[in-house]
This record gives structure tokens, C-alpha cells and sequence, in this order.
């Protein structure tokens, strides 16, 4: 995959939102600091079932990162070995990601969607992402408002579409491509 400048900004912007302690790397810490603050974000105990999968799908998603990307095998990941993952083909095509990414959209979605009816509202969202994600309300207030539908909620197959124009997509006018707020 190349790495155009427009997909570099894309990265280096998703790698600070993996980055809880700001410490210019990521590392397991970061998942289990992320998926504590979103349990509890929502109210969920560390036994909820909801929560022990949401905890599960992060330590998966850790451990896959971790083994693609840790190319000095230090138990962490920096910016430039998470760019380089990404150019050695760690998403290969829209479809391999989907395959990938769904299931980790619907341990989100099961916390996050609190009424169960597999759209967002405003308020969901801005949780989930602030806790998760450590987006602004600001940020997280103005991708909803892209991506909700006429009734203002957004459903998790716009969420996932978005989630793949982030990665995909060089068109800054898609609306995915701003799913983190800027990327300054």
C-alpha cells in the first residue's frame, strides 16, 4: 500500500488516538487503559459480558497490531513502525478489512448502543469516541453530524463506511476521512 501524504496525516492521527499516556508509543497499556474508560463510560462492570468481549476484541486487536508491527520486538509500537505496517499491507483491500473490523465494531456497538437497535445517537457517540478514541466532544459532535442519518443517528453500517474511507479513501471530501476530527 502506498503511503501518500494524505494517508501519512490519516495514520499519524490514528496512532494518537491508540496513544492514551501520550508517550509517543503505543502499547498494550494503551488498549486496556481505552477499553477502561469506555466500560466505564457507560456503566458496565469488568464481569458484563458486553464488557469482557469489548476487553477480549481489544487485547486481540493488540496482539494483532503487536505482531505486525513491533519490528524491534520491544513491546511497543512507534509512529513509524505502525506507517510502515500499514505500507508492508496491513489492510490489503476494503473487504479484508471489513472482515476484520466488524467484529470489533459490534463489541463497541453493543456497549455503545445502549437501546439496542444498532444506531447511534448523538450522545452514544460522543461517549463512546471520547472514551475510546479520546476524541473531542467538539470532533466527535461534527463527524456524527457527517455521518447520522435525517433522524441524527448513525447506524453501524454508516460507522463501518466511514471507518473504511479513513483508510482507503484519498478524497478529503468523504466524510470518513475526517472520522477523527483534524488531522493537524
Amino acid at each position: 500500500m502506498e503511503i501518500t501524504a494524505f494517508l501519512d496525516r490519516k495514520l499519524a492521527r490514528r496512532f494518537r488516538t491508540y496513544d492514551s499516556d501520550g508517550d509517543g508509543f503505543i502499547g498494550r497499556d494503551d488498549f486496556t487503559q481505552a477499553g477502561e474508560r469506555t466500560t466505564k463510560a457507560f456503566g458496565l462492570s469488568g464481569d458484563d459480558p458486553k464488557a469482557v468481549r469489548f476487553h477480549a476484541m481489544l487485547a486481540g486487536l493488540w496482539d494483532q497490531l503487536h505482531s505486525v508491527t513491533d519490528q524491534d520486538h520491544n513491546g511497543r509500537i512507534s509512529l513509524e513502525e505502525y506507517k510502515k505496517a500499514f505500507a508492508n499491507g496491513l489492510l490489503e483491500t476494503p473487504e479484508s478489512f471489513d472482515d476484520g473490523y466488524t467484529p470489533f465494531l459490534d463489541a463497541i456497538m453493543a456497549i455503545a448502543d445502549e437501546d439496542g437497535d444498532g444506531k447511534l445517537t448523538l450522545q452514544e457517540h460522543v461517549t463512546w469516541t471520547g472514551a475510546l478514541l479520546n476524541l473531542s466532544e467538539a470532533d466527535a459532535r461534527g463527524i456524527h453530524d457527517l455521518l447520522s442519518d435525517d433522524d441524527g443517528l448513525l447506524s453501524t453500517r454508516a460507522l463501518l463506511e466511514a471507518i473504511r474511507e479513513f483508510y482507503f479513501s484519498e478524497d478529503p471530501a468523504e466524510a470518513g476521512n475526517w472520522l477523527l476530527g483534524s488531522l493537524d
